[in-house]
């Protein structure tokens, strides 16, 4: 039983879209400058890529769990530390390894398109589909759920063995936030509960292929 009723949850989106405006074309660019790194491989983009994705972390952490969601749900606090720290591993990762990013063409590579893809464009339309139209709608680069999916596409596009601890964190919320989004009626969140059951074993998969390959070569 959640604490709060979906009318409640709708109404912080509203609240939110109307306090950070014009931040969600911000987040929109950003997300076009990511997914353009992508296609440049080099140390410079790798820590660009990941400080942005670490700055969508952190501000829906701050910004949307500790502001604007808590006053309605005091566990937000806690899903807004867990944030922080999603943002600090991200972060990290960013400077730490070289070339982590980039499109390598494989199953697991087209599946982090879909994910981006869904994120960004088919996630507010089947929001508007389904009667969630702006304010009244979770926005790409800016709260939980679409920058959850967003994370995970990009965590299938990278070109090196992935670090296991970038991957508890998004798939935690994609199970809270799936499931919490099944209860409410939010259809566009409902891949979410699916993401790091997708994602994860592809990201498993492709790293021993990849670790296989290195020691025949």
């Amino acid at each position: 039983m959640l604490p709060f009723t979906r009318e409640q949850f709708l109404d912080v989106f509203v609240t939110y879209n109307d306090a950070i405006w014009p931040l969600q074309i911000a987040a929109y660019l950003f997300g076009i400058v990511v997914v353009a790194l992508l296609f440049r491989p080099s140390r410079s983009p790798d820590r660009i890529i990941a400080g942005v994705l670490a700055a969508m972390w952190v501000w829906t952490g701050i910004v949307y769990h500790g502001l604007f969601f808590a006053p309605i749900n005091t566990a937000a606090y806690l899903f807004g530390v867990l944030f922080l720290f999603q943002g600090g591993v991200l972060a990290y990762a960013g400077i730490r390894h070289d070339r982590l990013f980039g499109f390598q063409s494989g199953l697991a590579a087209w599946v982090g398109a879909a994910f981006l893809f869904y994120a960004a464009v088919l996630y507010p339309l089947i929001g508007m589909a389904t009667g969630h139209a702006y304010p009244e709608m979770p926005m790409f680069g800016v709260t939980p759920c679409p920058v959850t999916i967003f994370t995970f596409g990009m965590l299938l596009l990278t070109t090196q063995r992935l670090p296991r601890w970038l991957l508890v964190i998004p798939f935690v919320w994609s199970l809270i936030g799936g499931s919490a989004a099944i209860a409410l009626g939010v259809a566009q969140d409902w891949l979410l509960l699916a993401s790091g059951f997708v994602a994860i074993p592809l990201i498993v998969l492709r790293d021993r292929g990849t670790a296989h390959l290195r020691g025949t070569a």
